[in-house]
């Protein structure tokens, strides 16, 4: 019996975000059963950069509600997220939970390739911004296996499914949880995946999602990207993210050292300021 996560990153009860998440657990066809949170209900301040969590038994130690969602995702086998598309970004509560990521790192082996869906909604067709990237970065930083995302329209709740075909793809979404990864369509990351690319100078390109940069290419078929490894990865394989929490816990080391330089940069800035308090 496989046990699937679904994280709804909306307030709205029986909105379309609750309603795409359940839709798809039918579909899935292996036996499961399935538990849902609601971000919006659990308590999750923002990070607070400490990097205690690097450090003290490798849990934050903010005293919040962020290591009973961590726990579910932690015993789930596999993970469905939805969420709504506001002001062209996905909701913040999704980067609010994904921004105390690095305790994440300490639990690799329990989260690395446990299967995942993604689900954009939008009210507007081509108006969804950088939805779909949120979540896929979402996912990425919880060290899943990325089998879909796709993009949804309707605003209204319950208007996701006044079009049939979504329903299709909700059954689509449903049958690929537990199979083979769908292997993107050009242009696409050949490292992670990603479609959203930054148009640099000299013809390069960057990955929004892995962050890599390359080159790409106008074919007649379209535009081809190359993307090359950087020289610090941080999430294409278990060994990056753990190389790269060592590097963290290494500024701890380096604090130490340029603890005075450090010092007097910032003393100059410290007195004769304005705030605004609470």
């Amino acid at each position: 019996m496989k046990h699937i996560l679904g994280i709804i990153a909306s307030p709205r009860k029986l909105g379309n975000c609750e309603l795409m998440v359940k839709e798809i657990t039918r579909h899935v066809p292996e036996p499961h059963d399935v538990s849902l949170v609601r971000l919006q209900d659990f308590d999750i301040k923002p990070c607070k950069a400490c990097y205690r969590c690097l450090f003290d038994k490798e849990r934050c130690v903010i005293g919040d509600d962020l290591n009973k969602v961590l726990d579910q995702i932690l015993n789930a086998d596999a993970i469905i997220v939805a969420a709504p598309t506001y002001l062209l970004g996905a909701s913040a509560v999704l980067k609010l939970f994904q921004d105390r990521g690095l305790a994440f790192s300490a639990h690799i082996e329990r989260l690395w390739g446990k299967p995942a869906i993604g689900v954009g909604i939008a009210g507007i067709p081509g108006k969804e911004g950088r939805t779909l990237l949120d979540i896929q970065s979402f996912l990425t930083f919880l060290k899943t296996d990325i089998k879909q995302t796709k993009l949804i329209f309707g605003a209204l709740p319950g208007e996701i499914f006044f079009n049939e075909a979504n329903r299709q793809t909700a059954k689509e979404l449903g049958q690929s949880l537990f199979g083979e990864k769908t292997i993107p369509k050009q242009p696409c990351c050949p490292l992670c995946g990603g479609d959203t690319f930054r148009f640099l100078e000299n013809g390069q390109v960057r990955c929004m999602l892995c962050s890599n940069a390359g080159s790409v290419e106008w074919t007649s078929r379209g535009p081809v990207v190359s993307i090359e490894r950087g020289e610090h990865e941080m999430v294409l394989t278990k060994e990056d993210v753990m190389y790269h929490q060592e590097w963290l816990r290494n500024m701890k080391r380096r604090f130490v050292e340029e603890k005075s330089r450090i010092r007097d940069i910032a003393l100059p800035f410290k007195d004769g300021w304005t705030w605004i308090r609470p």
